[in-house]
Formats: C-alpha cells, structure tokens, sequence
C-alpha cells in the first residue's frame, strides 16, 4: 500500500448533445473504464463522481463498487438500505442531511406528511425510505404533476429535489410548512436556481443542505477508509470449500480429480483477497500472482511457517505431499483456519519416468492434477530456455575469441549502428569491474581493448550444462563443437535435468525481480586462463536471462480438492540442489493467510536432506522462522529400515508389509528417531505424521506414535486424509495448531563465516551420523579456489542419495561410523551456495525398464489426459 490517505477521486467528462447517440455511448464507455479502474485502485477508498446530467444511466453507477460508492447510489447500498440494513451500506449524504437537518430544527417526523417534489433516481428512494423509518407518510411528485398544488397545500415537509420552475408560485405552499432545497446535484455538479425570495418562517435553505450533506460524504469516506484498514488485518477468508464425497475403494488419483469441478481461479483469488489486478489468470484453473502483493500487504502480520519432511525415503512412498494437501484441506475447510499449501512444480522427467506425478494423492490433491504435473505455466520450460542461451553464449565467445584478433573482435562486440558506436548498458558494467573509466568507444587504448575484448574462458574449468526437462541418460556425457563451422572448438560436456540449473535455484531462493536479476548476473559459468570466476554478467548475458524469467517469477495459484489455496512455484530436487519451493510463494501466503493462518511447504525427500537445506539455505535466505515441523512416515516404509525385503516396482508386496510385525516396525523407528533428532538440531518442535494405509494395524500404529513421542516429537499422529480428505488430518491440524503457538527457538547449525571444509564435516557428522567425511584431490583442488574467490561464506548443498542417511543407497535405517566420501564440489554463486558432491551423483536421471510413459495416453475425442497418477 503506498499511503493511508483517504482519496475522493471526481471524474468530470464533457458531453457532446444528448442528439449524438454514438459520441454519448462512447463517452459513457469511457466514465466505466475509468470507473473500474478506480475500482482497483487500493490508494482510492471512496468514489465520488461528478459527470454531467446528460451521462446518468445505471450502467454507469452500478458500475461502482459498494464499498466505494460514498454517495449511495448503487443499487446494492439502495437494497441494504430499504432492506434495513443501514448499517451495512452506504447512505446518500444528502438524504441523510435532509433527515439530520429536520431533526436538529426539532421537528417530530413521526406522522407528518412529506412530499419530495422533483427528486429521482437513488435520491428519491433514500429519501423515501429514510422518511418511513421515522414514521412518516411520503409521496413523491414530479413538477408538472397536475395534483402540484394539492400536495403542496397538504404536505407538513416539503422537499425539493431540483430546481423550481418559475411557474409553480410560491403560494402553493403553506406558511410554516418545512422546506428543504436539496436540489445542488452531487452527482452533476449543478446548483438548484430556486427563487431567491422565498423567505417561509419554514425554509431551510439549499445551502444548509449541500454543506452537511458535503460533510457527511466526508464522514462515508472515512468510513470507508477505517473498513479498508480493519480487512488488512487478519480475517478469516470467506471461502467456498469444495465437498468431497469419497469412495470405497478409493479409484486413482486422476478419477478423483477428475470427479471434482475445481473453482474459477479468479473466485479462488477474490476469496483469498487478493486484487483483479494482482493476478494473471492461465486457463480456468492457474493464475499467476503479481510480486505488487508484497508491498500492499507490507505491513500484514505473517502467519505461522509449517514445513513438512520426511523420513528416508523408500521405493514404498510416504506421501509428504499428500501429508501437505491433506493438513491444509483439514486447517481450513474443516478448522475454519486460513492456510496456504506452498509446493515444487514436478520435473517432466520423473512425470514420465518412474515416479508419476507429484499432487498428492486419493483425496488430498491439487486440481486439476494433469495441469499440476504437465507444463503448468511454463515456467521450467522459461528456466530451460534461459539456462541453455547462457550455455550457447559461453561456447559461443570462446569459439569467436579463438578466431580474431582483438580488434575485429572489439569492433563486432561494440559495432557502429548509423554512424554511431555505442556501449550497452552491461558493457559498461563490465568497463567499471575492468577499472576502465570511459564511455566512449572510441578512447579505449589497445590494451584496454584487450581487457574488455577477452574473457580467456578456460575450457576445463567450465561448470554450467545444458540442461532438458527429461530422463535422458544418454546425455550425461557428451561431445559438442563436432562439426567443421565450429573450427575445431570441440570438448566434453554433459546435459543436467532441467530442474537441477541453477537458475531453477535463483528462482527459487529471490524476494524480488531486482535481486533474481543480480543473482542471475552473479552465476559463475567458468574461470578464466588465470583463475578468475567468469559470470553471466561478464558474457553479457543477464538483461536477456531476466526478461526470459521475468513471468516465471511470478507464482502460481491453484486449489486442492476441497477449494483450498496452493502455490506451485519452482522445483529444485533435493538431493541434487536445495529442494524447496519458492521464497516469494512463502512470503506471499503468509501475507495473505494473516496473522493466525498457515503456510504448509514442504522439503523434498528425507528430513537429513531436504529439512536440512530449507533451514540452512532457505530460510536464511528468506529471513523466515519457521514454527513447526511435520515429519511423516508409514508403517510400510518403517519396515523396510527395520531390515525388511526389497521391493520392486510392479511386482506384489511381500508379507512382511501386509501383515503385522511389530519387530520390524520397531527396527525401523530408528530411522524416524533420527529424522526427530536431526529437527530438533534446530529448535523446532516435530509432530510427526502416520500416513496409514488400510493393511496397517492398530498395534502397529500405536507403536509408532509412541516410540516418536519418546523420542521427543511433540505429538504423532495418525492420518487418514488419502481415504477421506482434510477430515481425516482434523487430529494433525490440531497437533499443529498447538506446536505452533510454543515459542520457536530455531538456530542454525552452523556459522557460514566457517571454512568450506568444516561445514561440510558439521552437516555429515550432525546430520547423517558419519565418522568424518574424505575429500577427493579435485574436491580440496576446488575448495581451495572457491576460497580464494572469496566464496568460501556460502551456505552448503550437499548433493546425496536420499535413499540413505550415507551415501550408499542400500544402507537403510540409521548407518554408523561410515566415512563420507566427498568426490567433487561445486559453486552457485547466482543461487549463494557451494555444493559438494557425494560419492557418485548424477544430475541427469535416466528411464527405467518400463517407464510411466507406457501408461500415459490421450482421449482424442475428449483431450482427456490417461495413465497419470
């Protein structure tokens, strides 16, 4: 919000001749545009209009929004008004005054006869109505009534509602008869020319009228600006919950979804409150949410910060999403609490690769789940475009410096354009790093041209791959310049996922398109011939990145099941980046949910990985403390870290996870120990989450929640929101409900002004359980360099497999007195973190045997999406 000044806006447009229908229609189009406008305008708190008579119609004043209309002259503050709902509304000041007048000359308008001559429109009924309510009787005339002098002579209050026509004589009226003159027109600006000399013992003049009724406009416009102030604070929203009716057996996640008709985003956005103008809608169903947000809600208390992890993940599931869907659908459509659910956009790659879509699941989903998990709005396609014009840009200098001399090279770098050289503004960005004072191309000497000609990228120290939204294994090692145009400058390189670019990082760790642009400029690429970090900025490069980015950053709004609000913004994994969803959808939900809402995000894979990262790298980033965290786990995938057999993708489950066994439940909590131990490193109370399935027993579920509340979780709890929806995580919104209200004592793990090589011992040691970590010759080589860069104060990313507490994928449970080998490490300086390597990490997933893509299939009669689940 930029001020709280209350403003009057008064709109004036000149009329041509009432004859000139289509310049009229034209006019009156323009008084709605601007109306509705204003409309939107959160600085505008009361509209008052003043147009000429000639553009009067109801189009244009119910064009006004109610809670704008200090005048009274919308249909919906009429209706209130003679419904009896005065206080609800907005009362013409002028009837009003006429009212306020009377009585304070102290006339009793119990039983007296009103006539209001002249009047019309929205004046003319709040008169009427207003009169009624006093007890008196009213009749309404127009001048050239023929019964005028009847009236006139009957009538105890006479008021007058437009000028008086010089034939009507005054005589008509009777001495000591009350007469107003409320014919000054608010709404046209004209004055009444009533004759000067009428002096009845009973006249109050139009003067008296217009100057209260001036004041008591004042006073609906202060009203008006008090109500606005009351909505910024917190409310629970009005919203529409979507009824679920659920089926036993539950069908698939996409029969669900597809048996629920989601809400227009646009209602969806109204009910959440926010503004026409703050949203961008895709479709039906997607919006995109303006960053204007922030500062409007600026001074909105923030709600309570939920996250949910989980255990070590297993081929089994958990279902942190589900777990994430199902507590918010509880929070708010059966708590009555405003709540926000906050989560990755799914890779394509595992959307079509093995493990399916990522909206949750049974009856705690985001709709429509085919939009959730194919494209969404774009945005990993926009990471993807921008991602692989910096790669192109880099191959693409160090081919053309290779092939000319500086000069050549300098005069295609800054070409003359009309007669006219010029730097670009990032050109001259780059001539100030250089310590190169000058803005004229021309006066650059040979060494200087040199300099700013050359980058010298070294091609072995190049770090930044292309990248493509697919499980494609055969990418992960490639050559590149093969063909003869690129004049022998061939070498190795290699294709990531899209997902794991550090733009996808920057974008999910930036509070504003300022700092993303400043990020994207930071990304280091490569370093030169001797040793100096190359960055996007120094390719030229990062005006284009962010005007590719520029929608993406923007996040984006659906709804779950049950009509509740989601943000799908950004989708870095977890095991080979941050993991987390965006820090500006955070910030916005938790503006929107107000002081005593939620915002439920979650951190992907296992609590030693994904937990470990939203609270080292994100929400010092952020600046956010979070209140709670929801560890979740299943009985099934506790057994399988109690020592039970491996699973297979599509072959039947043995018995050892369909039927009851206490020992290997038992075994496995261990592992949710750890995971409750490793939250409480940072001071943050754990409600742990039992996501049951229907072959777990009561013996088994009562084991698991008390062995995690022994092991210090706050509560645990079991859930049964993928059968039923939100109703079945009523007892885990309370659980959360309660942590949350205890003070929050969270803390770091450890001082980022620490050397690289202790943080990353800290976080094996703390967090995994390892002996001591080993670092590979390359892995020190690099440590060494990003130091003496000067980046060695940046939060750690530890990239590894999130199969296993260490790094060995096989070794389930909770592994001890392993060594952590560290094979490489890496830098995101865009992003702001250092990034090691763990063992043998791949950045680009392959297909499995059989991938989900078998299943996937289009309904070419209905565009119905298949096979997704």
């Amino acid at each position: 919000m930029a001020d709280l000044t209350l403003h009057a806006t008064s709109t004036f447009y000149p009329v041509s001749n009432k004859k000139n229908k289509p310049r009229l229609t034209k006019e009156r189009r323009k008084i709605i545009d601007e109306i509705l406008k204003i409309n939107e305008d959160t600085r505008v708190h009361g509209l008052a209009l003043q147009i000429s008579e000639n553009s009067f119609s109801n189009k244009i004043l119910n064009a006004l929004k109610p809670e704008k209309d200090v005048d009274g002259v919308t249909d919906i503050n009429l209706g209130k008004l003679v419904r009896g709902d005065a206080h609800e509304c907005f009362v013409s000041p002028v009837a009003r005054a006429v009212i306020e007048l009377l009585e304070k000359s102290g006339v009793n308008l119990d039983g007296k006869k009103v006539l209001i001559v002249g009047a019309h429109g929205s004046l003319e009924a709040a008169l009427q109505c207003l009169f009624q309510k006093k007890g008196s009787m009213t009749m309404s005339s127009q001048w050239k009534t023929p019964q005028l002098q009847s009236k006139l002579h009957k009538a105890d209050i006479v008021v007058l509602g437009s000028p008086k026509p010089e034939e009507i004589p005054l005589s008509w009226i009777q001495p000591g008869t009350a007469v107003l003159n409320c014919s000054h027109d608010f709404l046209s600006g004209k004055l009444g020319w009533g004759s000067p000399s009428v002096h009845s013992s009973g006249l109050i003049t139009e003067g008296d009228v217009s100057l209260l009724a001036a004041a008591l406009r004042i006073q609906n416009l202060v009203s008006s600006g008090r109500r606005w102030l009351r909505e910024q604070q917190y409310t629970r929203w009005r919203l529409h919950c979507l009824k679920l009716q659920p089926l036993s057996p539950v069908p698939s996640d996409i029969e669900i979804s597809r048996a629920q008709t989601p809400k227009a985003v646009d209602v969806l956005a109204k009910e959440i409150g926010l503004l026409a103008d703050e949203i961008e809608i895709y479709g039906k169903s997607k919006a995109k949410v303006r960053l204007s947000l922030l500062e409007r809600l600026k001074d909105q208390a923030d709600g309570k910060y939920v996250l949910v992890a989980g255990i070590t993940p297993t081929p089994l599931g958990e279902g942190k999403s589900t777990v994430t869907i199902g507590l918010v659908q509880a929070l708010t459509a059966h708590l009555n609490v405003n709540s926000f659910a906050c989560l990755r956009q799914p890779s394509q790659g595992p959307t079509f690769g093995v493990k399916g879509g990522a909206a949750g699941g049974g009856y705690a989903q985001v709709i429509p789940m085919e939009e959730f998990n194919l494209h969404l709005t774009g945005d990993i396609h926009a990471i993807t475009a921008a991602n692989n014009l910096l790669a192109a840009a880099i191959d693409t200098r160090i081919l053309h410096e290779n092939t000319q001399t500086d000069k050549a090279l300098y005069n295609r770098l800054v070409p003359l354009v009309n007669g006219v050289r010029e730097f670009s503004q990032i050109q001259l960005a780059r001539l100030k790093k250089l310590g190169i004072n000058k803005t004229d191309p021309g006066t650059l000497t040979e060494e200087e041209i040199s300099k700013f000609a050359r980058l010298n990228i070294d091609p072995a120290t190049i770090t930044w791959q292309r990248v493509l939204d697919t499980n494609d294994r055969f990418l992960r090692k490639i050559t590149i310049g093969q063909a003869n145009t690129e004049k022998g400058c061939s070498r190795q390189a290699q294709f990531d996922i899209a997902v794991a670019s550090e733009i996808m990082a920057v974008l999910a760790l930036t509070d504003s398109l300022t700092d993303m642009k400043e990020r994207l400029g930071r990304m280091v690429v490569a370093s030169d011939k001797s040793g100096q970090p190359i960055t996007a900025e120094d390719l030229g490069v990062t005006g284009a990145l962010t005007v590719l980015m520029k929608d993406a950053i923007k996040p984006n709004l659906m709804q779950t099941l049950e009509g509740t609000p989601v943000f799908v913004h950004a989708g870095p994994f977890a095991n080979i980046a941050h993991g987390n969803s965006s820090v500006l959808a955070d910030k916005i939900a938790l503006k929107l949910v107000g002081e005593e809402g939620f915002v439920v995000t979650e951190a992907g894979f296992g609590a030693d990985i994904g937990m470990e990262k939203f609270f080292n790298i994100k929400c010092r980033a952020s600046g956010l403390v979070p209140n709670v965290v929801v560890l979740v786990a299943t009985v099934r995938a506790l057994k399988m870290h109690g020592g039970g057999p491996s699973v297979t993708a599509g072959v039947p489950l043995k018995r050892e996870y369909t039927e009851e066994n206490i020992q290997l439940v038992a075994d496995g909590c261990c592992n949710l120990q750890k995971q409750i131990q490793i939250a409480q490193l940072f001071g943050v109370p754990v409600v742990v989450a039992l996501n049951v399935f229907k072959t777990d027993t009561r013996a088994e579920i009562d084991l698991v929640c008390e062995l995690a509340k022994r092991a210090g979780a706050f509560d645990a709890v079991p859930c049964y929101h993928w059968s039923i929806g939100g109703k079945g995580s009523v007892d885990l919104a309370w659980a959360v409900r309660e942590a949350a209200s205890k003070r929050s004592r969270f803390q770091f793990l450890y001082d980022v002004q620490l050397p690289i090589v202790e943080k990353i011992r800290t976080i094996a040691q703390a967090v995994y359980g390892a002996k001591d970590i080993e670092l590979s010759p390359e892995a020190q080589s690099k440590i060494d360099r990003y130091t003496q860069q000067g980046f060695g104060n940046l939060p750690i990313c530890m990239a590894k497999t999130h199969l296993s507490l260490s790094h060995e994928p096989d070794k389930k449970g909770v592994p001890r007195d392993f060594i952590l080998p560290i094979s490489d490490v890496r830098a995101s300086i865009g992003a702001g973190f250092i990034y090691p390597l763990v063992g043998m990490m791949s950045t680009m997933p392959g297909l499995p045997t059989r991938p989900c893509f078998y299943d996937i299939d289009l309904d070419t009669e209905t565009e119905q999406v298949k096979g997704l689940f």
